[in-house]
């Protein structure tokens, strides 16, 4: 009967228990919704794409009407887009990260300086791509660069070809960054091979995507931030991250991309997994229409470096609050072994008051960790906890000697949950070992008690003290 009571009011504290869980919910959406704030005057992530050419070429192609009621084809001459994939792109990136903060939440922004140089040749085989020079417009050719979030574009950009400036213009960026971005028109007419020099500042939040394209991609970005994430279609043929911040280099070759050098169309933004925590979505929401003349479709590939906070604590929170019913369990536990062994009389009132300090460690946790961070919120609740439970189990089992032993329980608990949550691979291995172990030590305390005759031995014991 005693084990059945102390069952029920332990299942009676889940209800509080999803409550914490909902309430870290809660507080993670505030935070989101907190670091879109301080972002949205600076700029979020960040996808560069470029640099492309994009020439306009004439073309005639069989359109069907009906006339009179009868099929009539004929041959109209139309304008489409050849877009021109950089043979060789060589891009260095420097990362200037900085937090800033709204409240209790911050957020973590950069200011990224790019320059690269790309090469240009036309396919000695241009025709097997179903055009030919001739019909090229080389006068209206244009040189275009992306960036997916055009408000970070505040510090300006340079493009140059051939050792040439050229005038820069706002808009019609590749397709893979939503047509964000700068252009530049181009004076050249596809002869030889062309240098293009761009150099640009971006600023940003979260993280920075790059869109590889053409023959080959090289890439090597560096930051002071300490702890980044690497994602995307490819990852770093080489990175080294410490305490002073980290750098890292790709090489991507056209075989991996499976992109033609020339094209009619021109691929979409690309799909990426954002690494603090965010859905697979299309990375552009700044996606405009195709302009007249373009086809966009399909998604590109992109490589992306995040800059993640050391510790997330609303999902180290929320990992720890679905162990609270393990802390529930060994307390009742301890306490019902000190009842029916012991002999100590513990009602149900203070199982559910024992039961509430429990479930209010994570509230605390949750509260001070947005403020002093994860570890010193975990210990000062940890201590809160164990301090009131030690000396409530003393005066409710009648000796301090056996409040100490539920204090050095619960500090057990609370360092195991610790080495847990920052072991996370481990975690079901090394839980599953302690709990088999703690069965182990539970059947070996009740190996000598009669359950049968628990019940009546209190019942007994009540009658004879009357």
């Amino acid at each position: 009967m005693k084990l059945l009571f102390a069952a029920l009011v332990a299942l009676s504290l889940i209800v509080p228990l999803m409550l914490i869980y909902a309430l870290v919910w809660d507080r993670q959406s505030q935070s989101q919704t907190a670091q879109d704030a301080i972002n949205a005057g600076w700029g979020g992530p960040q996808i560069i794409a470029g640099p492309v050419i994009v020439v306009p070429f004439r073309t005639t192609q069989v359109q069907e009407e009906q006339v009179d009621g009868q099929r009539v084809s004929r041959t109209v001459e139309t304008e489409k887009l050849l877009y021109i994939s950089p043979v060789e792109n060589i891009v260095t990136t420097t990362v200037r990260p900085e937090e800033r903060r709204k409240s209790i939440y911050r957020s973590v922004l950069y200011d990224a300086r790019i320059k690269g140089t790309a090469q240009f040749a036309l396919p000695q085989d241009l025709p097997r791509f179903g055009i030919t020079a001739d019909r090229l417009l080389w006068e209206r050719a244009e040189l275009r660069m992306g960036a997916s979030d055009a408000r970070g574009l505040t510090s300006g950009g340079s493009l140059s070809a051939g050792g040439k400036a050229l005038a820069v213009q706002p808009g019609k960026g590749p397709g893979a960054t939503g047509g964000q971005g700068f252009f530049a028109f181009l004076p050249w007419a596809g002869e030889g091979r062309l240098t293009v020099a761009y150099d640009f500042g971006l600023r940003g939040s979260r993280s920075l995507s790059l869109v590889p394209r053409g023959g080959k991609t090289f890439w090597q970005i560096s930051s002071t931030w300490p702890s980044p994430s690497f994602g995307g279609a490819f990852l770093p043929e080489k990175r080294e991250i410490s305490d002073g911040g980290f750098s890292a280099r790709y090489q991507i070759d056209k075989l991996a991309l499976g992109q033609p050098p020339v094209a009619m169309q021109e691929l979409g933004p690309p799909l990426l997994d954002g690494s603090a925590g965010y859905a697979m979505v299309a990375a552009a929401d700044t996606t405009v229409a195709a302009r007249p003349a373009e086809v966009i479709g399909g998604n590109s590939r992109a490589v992306t470096v995040g800059l993640i906070e050391p510790v997330d604590l609303y999902s180290k929170v929320d990992r720890s609050v679905k162990y609270g019913f393990l802390f529930i369990g060994f307390t009742f536990l301890a306490f019902l072994l000190f009842d029916i062994v012991g002999g100590a009389r513990v009602a149900a009132a203070e199982y559910l008051l024992t039961g509430a300090a429990l479930v209010l460690f994570f509230a605390l946790l949750l509260a001070f960790a947005e403020v002093i961070g994860f570890t010193a919120a975990y210990i000062l609740g940890a201590a809160a906890i164990i301090g009131l439970l030690s000396a409530y189990s003393a005066a409710v089992l009648g000796s301090w000697r056996r409040g100490r032993f539920i204090g050095a329980l619960l500090v057990g608990l609370y360092a195991l949950l610790f080495v847990l949550l920052n072991l996370e691979a481990w975690s079901l291995l090394i839980g599953s070992v302690l709990l088999l172990i703690a069965l182990a030590s539970v059947m070996y305390a009740t190996r000598n008690v009669e359950w049968s005759n628990v019940g009546q031995r209190k019942s007994g014991e009540a009658q004879s003290r009357a």
